[in-house]
């Protein structure tokens, strides 16, 4: 059954922590090794754009852009880099790993609609419009009540991704903005790393208004082992349980994905401590509850191939 991940921030952190893809390190979340030892075929890697990159944040995200393709050309016999569903499925095909490449933060873009499709034409498939503060774009959550939602230039911007076939995420963003994105967009929308309000009471999490609207419109939402995320007191492998249950109980089964947050979380909960072991874990979790082979598969992979397909083409 394919197995798809839709954001970690490997990107980020492999030149400070002198790593590479293909090199297994006891540093981190995720690399190659460690992704094949936990099964997963497709994997988002995001281009983080906070705070500490706005100096020139286009010359930042093209140096890690360029960090991407390096790593891709390195490890070519391992990953191929995918820009669309046929792209997958040949990396499939091949028993490679399918790399997503997507940006998180809608800085990146500097203020100009028309470095989005610089961005698409380097090969980039997605972008979370906001991290938690404000930008160019919108709110993020953590704006708290004064939070208000997309600018004109985000109203441009996530128009022009729907026309390009771009994954717009909603992670991150202030609810006003949430329901401004349903508002300008048909297509269906990406949560890639949130979980669920209702039983961890964090801003990065969405209401359950949020979840059905996205699972109204044919998006995806993938739960996140990010510890806090999971639950205030007791993260664990049976809490991001619990979401997924919830999950299914507000949106179905096919608005269930998976989003780890991997080398963007500093602590992470038993049994979700890297890429190794993540997704076993959750198979044996899933089955213990009940679920079946076609909704696991569902959870693990083809829901976001799904949106993805639909969205990317």
């Amino acid at each position: 059954m394919p197995v798809v991940d839709a954001h970690c921030d490997t990107l980020t952190v492999l030149a400070q922590q002198n790593r590479s893809l293909g090199r297994l390190s006891a540093q981190g979340h995720l690399d190659l090794p460690r992704l094949r030892k936990g099964g997963v075929d497709v994997q988002f890697f995001a281009i983080f754009v906070g705070p500490d990159n706005l100096t020139d944040p286009v010359d930042y995200t093209n140096e890690l852009i360029n960090l991407f393709q390096k790593e891709i050309k390195f490890n070519h016999d391992l990953i191929e880099h995918v820009t669309c569903y046929a792209d997958i499925e040949n990396a499939m095909q091949k028993n490679k790993i399918a790399a997503v490449l997507t940006i998180e933060g809608g800085e990146a873009l500097n203020g100009r609609v028309k470095q989005l499709d610089l961005y698409y034409r380097l090969g980039v498939r997605g972008l979370t419009l906001t991290w938690n503060g404000r930008n160019e774009l919108a709110d993020g959550v953590g704006m708290g009540a004064a939070a208000t939602g997309l600018t004109q230039l985000g109203r441009q911007v996530v128009q022009r991704m729907a026309q390009l076939g771009m994954i717009i995420d909603v992670s991150h963003l202030a609810e006003p903005g949430f329901w401004d994105v349903l508002a300008e967009v048909k297509i269906p929308v990406a949560a890639t790393h949130s979980n669920c309000r209702q039983l961890c009471d964090h801003p990065r999490n969405l209401t359950d208004r949020q979840i059905k609207a996205i699972a109204d419109r044919g998006g995806v939402i993938g739960v996140t082992y990010v510890p806090q995320f999971i639950d205030s007191r007791q993260p664990s492998l049976h809490k991001l349980l619990d979401h997924i249950d919830h999950l299914y109980k507000v949106g179905g089964i096919s608005s269930i994905g998976l989003g780890s947050d991997f080398d963007g979380i500093v602590t992470t909960a038993a049994g979700l401590h890297d890429a190794g072991v993540a997704v076993p874990n959750l198979v044996r979790g899933l089955s213990a509850r009940g679920y079946h082979t076609g909704d696991i598969e569902k959870i693990l992979g083809n829901n976001w191939l799904r949106l993805f397909k639909e969205v990317c083409g």
